[in-house]
């Protein structure tokens, strides 16, 4: 009797401690789910039902939040996340197009080896793409980590996941799962086998979704962004130069058909997560690499500063959070390793430039102010046109109104659009002297980061 008491009183205590914030509560795992080339609005909770269906990416943006604001570091596969692994901007590790350059993972340690340091266990299913060696895990800090990366291994990537979530540990998990489509559209758009499967023929034009409305290239288009546009049509890559009206209309259905089945994708690693009970105690971060022109501009693929390509999905899922839509500038690149760090109890070095979401996701509690994201690019896929053959290199600022950006090629470098009044970026206004305080406010604020940021690139492009 004596003992049970004891007991009893023993618990009291603890729950007193406890509730006195003396016991620390227990770490949550992080689920971290990714595909590659998916643009921001591309799901059916942004565009309804009527030619798209994610009703599992519209789950966890009903229970979560989601931030329509949300730029990656670079719009290409490695240099985005190479910033998204490393928190850091791919001007500081020299990384800006898909080369296959490593880091140095002491100056720029992965979220991996973060984590792991920090006693989480740690796996990466699917998709690499990162600058680390991926057989040394040394490097970058993932122990489980199974031989499926690249196109054609879609369907295994949720199995992996679910052996990863059922087994039984003492510590708590950070889990990446890197899906590969909707970037079989760019073999889709070369006439290619698709590798991840077939997604069946398009139906004829007026039953697939209609053209963007900012199908024709912008008004007062800048003289880099038509040589370019012209020069990656030429090139086998990017192959849709003598697409008609009917073949971007299925070019777009075709492009919804690779998200659906992605998203089915994504239904069974949350099926898994449901079925081990871990959903309860897991911060689930879901986004892409960088987005896809989908006829925009007469452009496809990515790598531009267009916003169907720059701009990309953003949610987080947690329990204990109110669900909302929020505007706040995102810069996924550099902002996923501060929040989820922030969420673990990891403390970063002041040299980290992103932002943690944490205290705003629980307690509505604005993060710091930020005016502004900034983006780059180094366009250097394209094929020479009439003897040249450029690669420009750029930086594009987004603030509460307008796009601004410049490259380091090109007689007319900038191009500057009031997003506000032009979501379609549809007419360059940058010669437009109405609009030429809101030009020498973009240039200024692009230099302020650039000084922020250790970016001499910028100081020899804006004059």
């Amino acid at each position: 009797m004596r003992v049970i008491k004891r007991i009893k009183v023993l618990h009291l205590i603890f729950l007193i401690v406890w509730s006195m914030g003396l016991v620390a509560q227990e770490k949550p795992n992080v689920l971290i789910i990714m595909t590659d080339e998916l643009s921001a609005e591309s799901m059916s909770f942004n565009l309804g039902n009527k030619f798209i269906n994610t009703p599992n990416i519209d789950q966890l943006a009903k229970t979560g939040v989601v931030f329509s604001n949300a730029y990656c570091a670079n719009p290409l596969c490695v240099p985005s996340r190479s910033s998204i692994f490393t928190g850091r901007y791919p001007h500081e590790m020299g990384i800006q197009s898909n080369e296959e350059k490593k880091v140095d993972p002491t100056k720029f340690p992965s979220l991996g080896s973060i984590f792991k340091n920090a006693g989480y266990e740690t796996g990466y299913v699917g998709k690499w793409h990162l600058p680390y060696d991926r057989k040394a895990p040394g490097t970058h800090g993932f122990d489980y980590l199974p031989n499926t990366t690249g196109n054609g291994h879609d369907s295994l990537s949720p199995q992996l996941a679910s052996d990863f979530l059922k087994t039984q540990r003492d510590h708590p998990f950070l889990l990446v799962v890197s899906f590969m489509n909707p970037h079989n559209i760019c073999q889709w758009a070369r006439g290619e086998k698709l590798p991840d499967g077939a997604i069946g023929n398009p139906p004829p034009a007026d039953q697939c979704p209609p053209l963007r409305p900012n199908a024709k290239p912008s008004f007062d288009e800048s003289d880099i962004m038509k040589f370019m546009r012209v020069s990656m049509q030429n090139s086998d890559a990017f192959p849709v130069g003598a697409f008609t009206e009917e073949k971007w209309r299925q070019y777009i259905w075709s492009y919804y058909r690779l998200i659906e089945k992605v998203d089915a994708e994504i239904g069974r690693v949350l099926q898994s997560l449901k079925e081990t009970g871990k959903d309860k105690n897991t911060v689930i971060v879901f986004n892409s690499d960088h987005g896809d022109m989908q006829g925009a501009h007469l452009w496809n693929q990515k790598t531009v500063f267009y916003e169907e390509a720059a701009k990309v999905p953003f949610i987080i899922n947690c329990q204990g959070i109110k669900p909302r839509k929020s505007n706040y500038f995102v810069q996924s690149g550099t902002d996923i390793l501060p929040t989820l760090s922030d969420f673990a109890g990891i403390t970063l070095p002041a040299q980290y430039p992103g932002n943690s979401l944490k205290q705003f996701l629980e307690k509505d509690i604005a993060p710091i102010k930020r005016d502004y994201v900034v983006v780059s690019d180094h366009i250097i896929q394209g094929a020479g046109v009439d003897g040249q053959h450029l690669k420009p290199e750029g930086r594009m600022l987004r603030n509460g109104q307008y796009k601004y950006w410049i490259y380091d090629e090109g007689k007319e470098r900038e191009s500057l659009f009031d997003l506000k009044n032009d979501p379609g970026e549809m007419n360059n206004l940058v010669n437009d002297p109405r609009h030429a305080k809101a030009l020498q406010a973009c240039r200024s604020q692009l230099m302020e980061w650039a000084k922020k940021n250790n970016d001499p690139y910028l100081t020899k492009l804006i004059k």
